[in-house]
């Protein structure tokens, strides 16, 4: 499986006593709920995510005893423009975000043609290099598409997402994205500046909380406003 965590990713649970719970490694698709769900435990938070000794990446979540019946993975989705007979390479892929809030507002991204949503808008961060952590690579990633400096604040989201598509090449792929999402703030905004050129970023905006609903935000980040900046 092509990855760019090598080492895996570990998945650990922390109970209400406080005792520590290996829950085991993800698999390909896997979502960490229906991994912890096997074990009858439930997610209330996600509490860290580092890389670990052997290079594997830890998601550490603080849970509860599960009642009802745990979570199955779903059939997997796959773009319209992929045939149900074709199947694609396993492709696992680990990126982190940061939701960039400043006196000016908002930290957006937008999608050039070299990904599969051009000219939607999201979040600055993405891919980890190896053996970068996730705090590492999302300054790195904020730097090189905005030319912002920021400061992290708490982890708030681990999303998981597989589907089947075609990616920019026309490469079919069996696609599992794992976000991690941290909260950050930017104590002296400046104008955006794209230091990446020729990567995957479009444009860069401080956007008003306001105006949030003026932009068409990609399918990760419907929900940028309710869930990560307490507005309707």
């Amino acid at each position: 499986m092509r990855t760019n965590i090598p080492g895996g990713i570990r998945v650990v649970a922390r109970t209400p006593d406080g005792a520590l719970l290996e829950a085991g490694r993800l698999a390909h698709g896997q979502h960490p709920a229906t991994l912890l769900g096997q074990l009858g435990l439930r997610i209330e938070a996600p509490r860290g995510a580092d890389v670990v000794n052997g290079g594997a990446l830890e998601l550490a979540f603080s849970v509860r005893e599960l009642s009802g019946i745990p979570l199955t993975e779903e059939d997997v989705p796959r773009d319209p423009d992929v045939a149900p007979e074709e199947t694609g390479d396993p492709f696992q892929r680990v990126a982190a975000y940061a939701i960039v809030t400043s006196e000016r507002g908002v930290l957006l991204t937008q999608f050039n043609d070299q990904t599969h949503i051009p000219g939607e808008w999201g979040l600055p961060g993405g891919g980890l290099e190896e053996g970068e952590t996730p705090a590492e690579g999302v300054h790195r990633e904020v730097w090189e598409e905005t030319g912002q400096r920021i400061a992290l604040d708490d982890l708030v989201d681990v999303q998981s997402s597989h589907w089947i598509g075609r990616a920019p090449n026309g490469v079919v792929e069996d696609f599992h994205a794992i976000r991690i999402v941290y909260r950050a703030t930017c104590r002296e905004p400046r104008d955006v500046v794209i230091h990446d050129v020729g990567g995957t970023t479009a444009d860069a905006r401080w956007v008003p909380v306001a105006r949030l609903g003026d932009y068409r935000l990609s399918r990760s980040w419907h929900h940028l406003s309710e869930a990560y900046l307490g507005r309707p």
